[in-house]
């Protein structure tokens, strides 16, 4: 299963490229208003105007997590000369 998860991450280049191979160890679900993201997920402008609800389930109280939305391809994956670009970042103690 952890695989399938990971999978599109794999296949945009994502890791390797912006970040290491892992394991996922919980679960997380984000929402941006209606429409939950998923790995890989392709997002409008207009579909991320507001701040997502993040829920993520399995962990240890005492730890600490970072989630980052990051654009690598910018601004596209045909010509990515910006490479990467940094939208945001969040974390919950």
């Amino acid at each position: 299963m952890a695989i399938r998860l990971i999978e599109p991450l794999i296949v945009g280049r994502i890791i390797g490229d912006v970040i290491d191979p892992f394991t996922p160890s919980v679960q997380m679900f984000v929402n941006f208003l209606t429409k939950q993201l998923f790995n890989g997920s392709e997002l409008l402008p207009s579909a991320v105007s507001f701040k997502p609800r993040v829920e993520i389930n399995g962990a240890d109280l005492r730890t600490f997590f970072t989630l980052v939305l990051t654009d690598p391809d910018v601004p596209g994956p045909s010509d990515p000369y910006l490479r990467e670009h940094l939208h945001w970042y969040a974390y919950c103690l």
